[in-house]
C-alpha cells in the first residue's frame, strides 16, 4: 500500500494571515484526528508575508477520499476565505519507495540504497 503526500501552498491576505490559521485550528486538528492521518502541518513562509505551506501524509487514498467529506476539510475553505481571496495550489503524490538518506557511514545519499532489488 503505498502513502499519499499532499503539499500546498496558500497565499493569504498578510495582515489576516496569522488570525485565519488560528482560527482554522479546531479544523487542523479534527483532521489529526482523522483514521489515517499520520502529519496535517501548517507553517507560515518566513520568506513570503501570508504564505501557508501544507504538509499532510495519508496512510491510504481510501482514508484520505473519506477526509475529503469531511468537516475538517469541507468547512476549510469557508473558513480560509473567511478574510479575503486566497490563492493556492496543491498536489498530491503517491509514494511507492521510502528509505533513509543517510547510509551506514552518515553520507547523504539520493538514490534508495536500502531497497532490494
Amino acid at each position: 500500500m503505498s502513502m499519499i503526500l499532499i503539499w500546498a501552498q496558500m497565499d493569504l491576505p498578510p495582515e489576516h494571515a496569522h488570525v485565519i490559521i488560528e482560527e482554522a485550528k479546531p479544523l487542523i486538528e479534527a483532521a489529526l484526528a482523522e483514521p489515517g492521518c499520520e502529519i496535517y502541518t501548517w507553517s507560515h513562509d518566513p520568506y513570503v508575508p501570508g504564505r501557508v505551506n501544507v504538509f499532510e501524509r495519508w496512510t491510504s487514498e481510501a482514508e484520505l477520499a473519506a477526509h475529503f467529506k469531511n468537516p475538517a476539510y469541507t468547512d476549510m475553505g469557508k473558513q480560509l476565505r473567511s478574510r479575503g481571496p486566497i490563492v493556492a495550489q496543491s498536489r498530491k503524490y503517491r509514494v511507492d519507495a521510502q528509505g533513509p538518506i543517510y547510509d551506514e557511514t552518515r553520507t547523504p545519499r539520493a538514490d534508495f540504497f536500502d531497497l532490494v532489488s
